[in-house]
């Protein structure tokens, strides 16, 4: 491993959520389109597939799911920042939304002024691991031996710009150490060479680490949530020996700036029951995470507020994209 507040008219149309809409709203006819900028198969677009299924049934209204990856998120983020207001075509995102702010150069968009936050949906950590003749076994020692060695020991990072890449860089920061970064095209190339020894260590997701678990394959240091993981009971938090660090990859819905404020209460509601629902909970719980919902408003402060802290992680990286 971001403070400006939202517009006083935004933000009047997300504070005092009082009625509650009927389930079955009218609408347009129109399917809700949401639209992923992650390719199938990814957390994110489980997320969005399975959050799409429960609002469909809530809502009254089919629910589908667009991809459109590239460039880190930000070409689906463009589409639904100049889609029409009246909340047919939503934006599911991650951490890259508030990352991106500060790692391009030059965004299509404002994302605080051209979108309406609806709600965070999950949660989730990753766990730092190590090839398996690492010679340290825990993140004190690591943390020793990288201070008398700057810069010899490598991190392979699955993604440039991605929420791993930037618990790479918080734990850098808050260990005060320097690695080596090592970027690969996907978790997945980047953990056959930690497995192969090629490179030391990774923070990676729970899902990809799991499979390897139990064995003599890798070591498992940490997890960067502030409690333990279910997944990896004997790992402790990261936290408990660099104070302060946590990280945790998030993903949200989101729909263009202007939406009436009606639509975006019925959307919420949709977005925010179908969360709790049983199938969601138990989609986001294999990947380590937790279903995570608020309120327009907190969410809107979350998105302000992660946009300023991961301009000090980007910055710290050296990192930019065009």
């Amino acid at each position: 491993m971001h403070r400006s507040y939202l517009h006083a008219g935004l933000l009047a149309a997300v504070l005092g959520f009082s009625a509650i809409l009927p389930v079955h709203a009218a609408t347009s006819g129109q399917p809700v389109k949401l639209v992923v900028g992650a390719s199938p198969g990814g957390t994110t677009d489980r997320v969005a597939r399975g959050i799409a299924h429960e609002m469909s049934s809530i809502l009254g209204q089919t629910v589908i799911v667009e991809n459109r990856p590239g460039a880190g998120g930000n070409i689906a983020a463009d589409a639904v920042a100049r889609a029409p207001k009246d909340g047919n075509t939503l934006l599911v995102s991650f951490t890259s939304f508030t990352v991106n702010a500060t790692l391009y150069k030059k965004l299509p968009f404002d994302p605080e002024k051209d979108f309406t936050p609806i709600t965070m949906l999950a949660e989730v950590p990753s766990v730092l691991v190590a090839r398996k003749d690492f010679p340290a076994s825990d993140v004190a020692t690591l943390i020793d031996m990288a201070k008398k060695e700057p810069g010899k020991y490598s991190f392979a990072i699955g993604g440039m710009g991605s929420s791993l890449h930037m618990a790479t860089a918080s734990f850098e920061m808050g260990a005060k150490i320097e690695g080596l970064t090592v970027p690969y095209k996907g978790t997945s190339p980047a953990i056959q060479d930690l497995v192969g020894g090629q490179v030391d260590l990774m923070f990676a997701s729970a899902v990809n680490v799991m499979p390897l678990a139990g064995g003599d394959r890798i070591k498992i240091l940490g997890v960067t949530s502030p409690e333990p993981m279910k997944q990896f009971p004997t790992a402790p938090p990261i936290g408990d020996t660099v104070k302060g660090f946590s990280s945790k990859a998030w993903f949200g819905m989101f729909g263009p700036a202007g939406m009436p404020k009606e639509r975006l209460e019925q959307l919420h509601k949709a977005a925010v029951e179908g969360a709790k629902h049983e199938n969601f909970v138990k989609l986001v719980e294999p990947e380590g995470g937790t279903v995570v919902t608020n309120t327009p408003e907190e969410f809107a402060r979350f998105v302000s507020e992660d946009i300023k802290r991961y301009a000090d992680v980007v910055k710290f990286t050296g990192v930019t994209a065009d």
